[in-house]
């Protein structure tokens, strides 16, 4: 049964102490991203955006200022149906020189019971889908199963875009949900597509996916970051006290609008999400669809 999110609320907030407790880990330093370094994130911010569109506008690269904003796309296949699947589409940036793959998110309400739902649980990866990684490794299973539904048809998307124009370079992006499948993504298509590929991940109010030794996998085999959005609630759960964990790459935008670089696994700086969100009556669901950097996520 899915818990309503008044429930889910309550039941966050009277763990909020063990939520924000912290880490044991040795704090690293933070540092404030450049203009520069910020403006680069833009085209993926787009993207990501773009995601919430219909499957047939994103397929002819037409939904409005979105697609318009990365004139340079293009598409080779969409899918989804918005409800038992995410959203998604799969093409090539000639600018970026990179394959891109985006996933639909979902809104605040809508995630929030998903991601504390009373009948999830941590599960090892379908050895069928990510072979060879160890069941030690555990994920969601809510965001496991969304993941595995538009997987294969999103591989295959991956190689034609790769085989047409010549591609190395594969670039995964998302929002809230879509970000956690995302996330999956970047363990899952680098286990079928050629030695020499390089990836990168970029997500936008993201949950915690999975558990430490999934935290551990993706630091050692990707490169991702994790971008949040002020006082957005859904970075800081599931919480660590069920066993979740964030990979390092955080990017956090404060209130000031600069965006703080949060190294390491769930940083607790104060400048850094988990400080600045100890716990859900401390946060702002308005945030969670940004801005970031002037970006909205919807189509």
């Amino acid at each position: 049964m899915r818990l309503s999110l008044g429930v889910v609320l309550t039941a966050i907030s009277g763990l909020a102490a063990v939520q924000a407790a912290p880490s044991l880990a040795p704090r690293q330093s933070i540092s404030t991203l450049t203009p520069a370094q910020v403006a680069a994130y833009k085209p993926y911010s787009f993207y990501a955006a773009t995601a919430y569109c219909q499957p047939a506008n994103t397929l002819a690269w037409n939904c409005g200022g979105n697609c318009n904003s990365n004139p340079s796309f293009h598409p080779v296949a969409s899918g989804g149906n918005g409800d038992t699947t995410q959203f998604w589409y799969v093409g090539y940036d000639s600018t970026l020189r990179s394959v891109i793959v985006a996933y639909q998110g979902t809104d605040t309400s809508k995630i929030m019971p998903i991601v504390t739902d009373g009948n999830f649980f941590l599960e090892s990866l379908d050895s069928s889908l990510f072979p060879g990684v160890s069941s030690s490794v555990q994920v969601h299973n809510g965001f496991k199963d969304a993941q595995a539904k538009s997987a294969t048809a999103v591989l295959s998307a991956v190689q034609t875009a790769m085989s047409r124009n010549g591609a190395t370079s594969v670039t995964i992006v998302g929002h809230s949900l879509g970000g956690a499948i995302a996330l999956l993504s970047s363990v899952y298509l680098p286990l079928h597509l050629p030695a020499g590929t390089t990836f990168k991940t970029v997500t936008y109010g993201m949950p915690r996916v999975g558990n430490q030794a999934f935290a551990d996998y993706v630091d050692a085999h990707a490169s991702v970051s994790h971008i949040n959005n002020k006082r957005d609630i859904v970075p800081i759960v599931p919480g660590r006290f069920l066993g979740f964990h964030h990979p390092k790459g955080e990017k956090h935008i404060v209130d000031s609008g600069a965006w703080i670089d949060c190294p390491g696994q769930d940083n607790t700086d104060a400048q850094c999400t988990i400080g600045y969100v100890p716990n859900v009556f401390d946060g702002a669901s308005g945030d969670h669809a940004g801005p970031y950097d002037g970006v909205h996520m919807g189509c």
